[in-house]
Protein backbone atom coordinates (compact mmCIF):
# COMPACT_ATOMS: atom_id res chain seq x y z
CA UNK A 1 0.00 0.00 0.00
CA UNK A 2 3.12 2.48 -1.05
CA UNK A 3 0.31 4.98 -2.80
CA UNK A 4 -2.07 5.11 1.32
CA UNK A 5 1.46 5.50 3.13
CA UNK A 6 2.17 8.89 0.67
CA UNK A 7 -1.40 9.72 1.40
CA UNK A 8 -0.80 9.55 5.01
CA UNK A 9 2.08 12.23 4.93
CA UNK A 10 5.36 11.82 6.05
CA UNK A 11 4.91 11.81 10.09
CA UNK A 12 1.89 9.60 10.16
CA UNK A 13 3.50 7.35 8.07
CA UNK A 14 6.51 7.01 10.44
CA UNK A 15 4.24 6.09 13.11
CA UNK A 16 2.28 3.26 11.41
CA UNK A 17 5.11 1.69 10.30
CA UNK A 18 6.54 -1.42 11.41
CA UNK A 19 9.18 0.82 13.02
CA UNK A 20 8.37 4.14 14.33
CA UNK A 21 10.30 7.42 13.96
CA UNK A 22 12.45 7.93 16.92
CA UNK A 23 10.66 11.88 16.61
CA UNK A 24 7.16 9.58 17.05
CA UNK A 25 8.68 7.76 20.25
CA UNK A 26 10.50 10.88 21.66
CA UNK A 27 6.14 12.39 21.37
CA UNK A 28 5.20 9.18 22.91
CA UNK A 29 4.27 9.28 27.08
CA UNK A 30 3.06 6.47 29.11
CA UNK A 31 -0.88 6.87 29.76
CA UNK A 32 -3.20 4.38 31.94
CA UNK A 33 -4.55 1.85 29.28
CA UNK A 34 -7.71 2.15 31.78
CA UNK A 35 -8.21 6.16 31.00
CA UNK A 36 -8.21 4.81 27.38
CA UNK A 37 -11.69 3.74 25.27
CA UNK A 38 -11.76 2.03 22.06
CA UNK A 39 -11.87 3.77 18.56
CA UNK A 40 -16.29 3.84 17.46
CA UNK A 41 -14.29 4.24 13.87
CA UNK A 42 -12.63 1.08 14.27
CA UNK A 43 -13.11 -0.50 10.74
CA UNK A 44 -11.46 -4.04 12.34
CA UNK A 45 -14.44 -6.46 14.05
CA UNK A 46 -12.27 -9.76 13.61
CA UNK A 47 -8.85 -10.15 15.61
CA UNK A 48 -7.36 -13.24 15.01
CA UNK A 49 -7.42 -14.82 18.26
CA UNK A 50 -3.46 -17.07 18.04
CA UNK A 51 -1.89 -13.86 16.68
CA UNK A 52 -2.93 -11.86 19.44
CA UNK A 53 -2.12 -14.26 21.81
CA UNK A 54 1.30 -14.39 20.18
CA UNK A 55 1.14 -10.34 20.58
CA UNK A 56 0.62 -11.15 23.96
CA UNK A 57 3.55 -13.16 25.18
CA UNK A 58 5.89 -10.39 23.05
CA UNK A 59 4.21 -7.52 24.99
CA UNK A 60 4.92 -9.42 28.60
CA UNK A 61 8.29 -10.32 27.25
CA UNK A 62 9.26 -6.98 25.65
CA UNK A 63 6.72 -4.22 26.51
CA UNK A 64 4.84 -2.49 23.95
CA UNK A 65 7.82 -1.40 21.46
CA UNK A 66 5.76 0.84 19.35
CA UNK A 67 2.97 3.76 20.30
CA UNK A 68 -0.22 3.70 19.79
CA UNK A 69 -2.60 6.77 18.39
CA UNK A 70 -4.77 8.32 20.28
CA UNK A 71 -7.45 11.35 20.21
CA UNK A 72 -7.65 13.13 24.00
CA UNK A 73 -11.86 12.94 24.97
CA UNK A 74 -13.53 13.92 28.20
CA UNK A 75 -12.60 11.50 30.88
CA UNK A 76 -9.14 10.52 29.12
CA UNK A 77 -8.24 9.27 25.21
CA UNK A 78 -9.91 7.79 22.63
CA UNK A 79 -8.06 4.89 20.31
CA UNK A 80 -7.39 6.02 16.93
CA UNK A 81 -4.66 3.60 15.73
CA UNK A 82 -2.82 0.68 17.29
CA UNK A 83 -5.86 -1.90 18.65
CA UNK A 84 -3.97 -4.62 18.60
CA UNK A 85 -1.24 -3.17 20.74
CA UNK A 86 -3.67 -2.00 22.89
CA UNK A 87 -5.51 -4.92 23.44
CA UNK A 88 -2.28 -7.04 23.92
CA UNK A 89 -1.36 -4.67 26.88
CA UNK A 90 -4.54 -5.20 28.37
CA UNK A 91 -4.73 -9.25 28.10
CA UNK A 92 -0.79 -8.47 29.95
CA UNK A 93 -1.72 -6.98 32.77
CA UNK A 94 0.25 -3.65 31.92
CA UNK A 95 -1.00 -0.50 33.96
CA UNK A 96 -0.17 1.80 31.50
CA UNK A 97 0.64 1.84 27.32
CA UNK A 98 3.16 4.11 25.37
CA UNK A 99 1.24 6.91 23.26
CA UNK A 100 1.01 9.54 20.96
CA UNK A 101 -1.75 11.97 21.84
CA UNK A 102 -3.34 13.89 18.46
CA UNK A 103 -6.10 16.34 18.23
CA UNK A 104 -8.06 14.93 15.51
CA UNK A 105 -11.50 15.17 13.83
CA UNK A 106 -13.96 11.82 12.97
CA UNK A 107 -13.59 11.53 9.64
CA UNK A 108 -9.31 11.40 10.35
CA UNK A 109 -9.90 9.39 13.06
CA UNK A 110 -11.88 6.43 10.80
CA UNK A 111 -9.38 7.60 8.37
CA UNK A 112 -6.31 6.61 9.75
CA UNK A 113 -7.40 3.51 11.50
CA UNK A 114 -9.31 2.36 7.67
CA UNK A 115 -5.37 2.75 7.03
CA UNK A 116 -3.36 1.36 9.25
CA UNK A 117 -5.63 -1.71 8.80
CA UNK A 118 -5.36 -1.48 5.21
CA UNK A 119 -1.07 -1.22 5.49
CA UNK A 120 -1.23 -4.38 7.41
CA UNK A 121 -3.88 -6.21 5.04
CA UNK A 122 -5.61 -7.13 8.00
CA UNK A 123 -9.80 -6.37 7.02
CA UNK A 124 -11.84 -8.47 5.26
CA UNK A 125 -13.21 -7.59 2.27
CA UNK A 126 -16.53 -6.55 3.99
CA UNK A 127 -14.70 -4.87 6.71
CA UNK A 128 -13.50 -2.56 4.18
CA UNK A 129 -17.04 -2.07 2.44
CA UNK A 130 -18.45 -1.04 5.04
CA UNK A 131 -15.56 1.44 6.33
CA UNK A 132 -15.70 3.31 2.52
CA UNK A 133 -19.44 3.48 2.90
CA UNK A 134 -19.33 5.15 6.04
CA UNK A 135 -16.86 7.52 4.92
CA UNK A 136 -19.29 7.98 2.11
CA UNK A 137 -22.90 7.90 3.98
CA UNK A 138 -21.57 9.87 7.02
CA UNK A 139 -18.69 12.17 5.62
CA UNK A 140 -19.92 12.60 2.30
CA UNK A 141 -17.20 11.50 0.56
CA UNK A 142 -17.41 10.40 -3.19
CA UNK A 143 -15.69 6.91 -4.41
CA UNK A 144 -12.79 9.52 -5.49
CA UNK A 145 -12.16 10.66 -2.59
CA UNK A 146 -12.08 8.07 -0.86
CA UNK A 147 -9.61 6.21 -3.27
CA UNK A 148 -6.99 9.09 -3.04
CA UNK A 149 -6.69 8.99 0.67
CA UNK A 150 -6.56 5.39 1.13
CA UNK A 151 -4.26 4.85 -1.94
CA UNK A 152 -6.17 2.83 -4.68
CA UNK A 153 -8.25 3.56 -7.52
CA UNK A 154 -11.82 4.72 -8.06
CA UNK A 155 -12.85 1.76 -9.43
CA UNK A 156 -11.42 -0.28 -6.38
CA UNK A 157 -13.72 1.62 -4.52
CA UNK A 158 -16.57 0.89 -6.12
CA UNK A 159 -15.82 -2.49 -6.64
CA UNK A 160 -15.56 -3.04 -3.09
CA UNK A 161 -18.80 -0.92 -1.93
CA UNK A 162 -20.87 -3.44 -4.38
CA UNK A 163 -20.37 -6.51 -2.16
CA UNK A 164 -22.81 -4.26 0.18
CA UNK A 165 -25.53 -5.07 -2.44
CA UNK A 166 -25.28 -8.56 -2.03
CA UNK A 167 -27.87 -10.73 0.27
CA UNK A 168 -26.69 -10.84 3.74
CA UNK A 169 -25.89 -14.65 3.38
CA UNK A 170 -23.77 -14.09 0.58
CA UNK A 171 -21.82 -11.35 2.75
CA UNK A 172 -21.30 -13.85 5.54
CA UNK A 173 -19.33 -16.09 3.09
CA UNK A 174 -17.02 -13.20 1.82
CA UNK A 175 -16.77 -12.24 5.41
CA UNK A 176 -15.50 -16.37 6.19
CA UNK A 177 -13.58 -16.08 3.33
CA UNK A 178 -14.51 -19.03 2.04
CA UNK A 179 -15.96 -16.98 -1.17
CA UNK A 180 -14.08 -14.70 -2.85
CA UNK A 181 -15.33 -10.92 -3.54
CA UNK A 182 -14.69 -11.58 -7.21
CA UNK A 183 -17.13 -14.40 -7.25
CA UNK A 184 -19.24 -12.41 -5.41
CA UNK A 185 -19.72 -9.41 -7.04
CA UNK A 186 -20.89 -11.52 -9.97
CA UNK A 187 -24.14 -12.32 -7.71
CA UNK A 188 -25.10 -8.33 -7.42
CA UNK A 189 -28.45 -8.27 -8.79
CA UNK A 190 -29.56 -11.27 -8.88
CA UNK A 191 -32.80 -12.33 -5.97
CA UNK A 192 -31.71 -13.44 -3.28
CA UNK A 193 -32.44 -16.46 -3.08
CA UNK A 194 -31.08 -17.06 -6.67
CA UNK A 195 -27.55 -15.55 -5.16
CA UNK A 196 -27.47 -17.61 -1.95
CA UNK A 197 -27.87 -20.76 -4.09
CA UNK A 198 -25.21 -19.87 -6.57
CA UNK A 199 -23.33 -18.91 -4.14
CA UNK A 200 -23.08 -21.81 -1.94
CA UNK A 201 -22.64 -24.31 -5.13
CA UNK A 202 -20.13 -22.12 -6.28
CA UNK A 203 -18.14 -22.44 -2.89
CA UNK A 204 -18.91 -26.09 -2.43
CA UNK A 205 -18.23 -26.78 -6.19
CA UNK A 206 -15.22 -24.76 -5.96
CA UNK A 207 -16.22 -22.82 -9.04
CA UNK A 208 -13.68 -20.79 -11.53
CA UNK A 209 -14.90 -16.82 -12.53
CA UNK A 210 -15.65 -18.06 -16.22
CA UNK A 211 -18.29 -20.71 -14.08
CA UNK A 212 -19.92 -18.30 -11.88
CA UNK A 213 -20.22 -16.08 -14.83
CA UNK A 214 -21.80 -18.64 -16.80
CA UNK A 215 -24.18 -19.60 -14.03
CA UNK A 216 -24.93 -15.91 -13.41
CA UNK A 217 -25.50 -15.28 -17.09
CA UNK A 218 -28.33 -18.60 -16.93
CA UNK A 219 -29.69 -17.18 -13.84
CA UNK A 220 -30.42 -14.24 -15.45
CA UNK A 221 -32.27 -15.43 -19.09
CA UNK A 222 -34.27 -17.97 -17.02
CA UNK A 223 -35.45 -14.66 -15.05
CA UNK A 224 -36.20 -12.76 -17.86
CA UNK A 225 -38.01 -15.57 -19.66
CA UNK A 226 -40.11 -16.06 -16.23
CA UNK A 227 -40.91 -12.44 -16.62
CA UNK A 228 -41.88 -12.74 -19.98
CA UNK A 229 -44.08 -15.43 -19.40
CA UNK A 230 -45.47 -13.80 -16.36
CA UNK A 231 -46.08 -10.39 -18.65
CA UNK A 232 -47.92 -12.26 -20.90
CA UNK A 233 -50.60 -14.19 -19.25
CA UNK A 234 -54.22 -13.18 -19.85
CA UNK A 235 -57.04 -12.99 -17.11
CA UNK A 236 -59.42 -14.67 -19.50
CA UNK A 237 -57.34 -17.81 -19.91
CA UNK A 238 -56.16 -18.41 -16.52
CA UNK A 239 -60.05 -18.49 -15.65
CA UNK A 240 -60.72 -20.78 -18.68
CA UNK A 241 -57.92 -23.10 -17.12
CA UNK A 242 -59.51 -22.95 -13.33
CA UNK A 243 -62.62 -24.12 -15.16
CA UNK A 244 -61.16 -26.97 -16.97
CA UNK A 245 -59.38 -28.25 -13.82
CA UNK A 246 -62.59 -28.09 -11.77
CA UNK A 247 -63.94 -30.22 -14.51
CA UNK A 248 -61.49 -32.66 -14.93
CA UNK A 249 -59.60 -32.89 -11.66
CA UNK A 250 -56.33 -32.26 -13.09
CA UNK A 251 -53.94 -29.24 -13.23
CA UNK A 252 -54.64 -27.30 -16.71
CA UNK A 253 -51.83 -24.53 -17.99
CA UNK A 254 -52.90 -22.63 -21.33
CA UNK A 255 -50.27 -20.24 -22.73
CA UNK A 256 -50.57 -18.18 -25.74
CA UNK A 257 -48.67 -15.37 -27.08
CA UNK A 258 -50.73 -12.91 -28.73
CA UNK A 259 -51.15 -13.66 -32.76
CA UNK A 260 -48.98 -16.63 -32.85
CA UNK A 261 -51.26 -19.25 -31.12
CA UNK A 262 -50.75 -21.51 -28.17
CA UNK A 263 -50.79 -24.67 -26.16
CA UNK A 264 -53.24 -25.84 -23.36
CA UNK A 265 -51.22 -28.61 -20.71
CA UNK A 266 -53.17 -31.61 -18.70
CA UNK A 267 -50.61 -32.17 -15.60
CA UNK A 268 -50.88 -36.08 -14.52
CA UNK A 269 -49.07 -38.14 -11.65
CA UNK A 270 -50.91 -41.07 -12.74
CA UNK A 271 -52.16 -42.54 -15.89
CA UNK A 272 -55.76 -44.03 -14.70
CA UNK A 273 -56.47 -39.92 -13.63
CA UNK A 274 -56.00 -39.45 -17.69
CA UNK A 275 -57.89 -42.99 -18.67
CA UNK A 276 -60.93 -41.20 -15.89
CA UNK A 277 -60.74 -37.96 -18.27
CA UNK A 278 -60.88 -39.48 -21.41
CA UNK A 279 -63.80 -41.72 -19.98
CA UNK A 280 -65.74 -38.54 -19.33
CA UNK A 281 -65.44 -37.18 -22.65
CA UNK A 282 -66.14 -40.22 -24.79
CA UNK A 283 -68.98 -40.32 -22.75
CA UNK A 284 -70.36 -37.24 -23.59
Amino acid sequence: MSRSRRGLGRGLEALLGDAPAPEWMEAAKMIPISLIRPNPYQPRTRFDAEELEDLVRSVRRHGVLAPVLVRPREGGYELVAGERRWRAAQKAGLPEIPAVVRELSDLEALDLALVENLQREALTPMETARAFARLHEEFGLTHQEIAERVGISRAQVTNTMRLLQLPESVQRLVEEGVLAPGLARALVGLAPETARTLAERAVAEGWTARRMEREVKRARAGAVARKGQASARDPDLEALARELSHLTGLKVVIRAQPGRGGRMEFHFRRAEELDAVIARLRAR
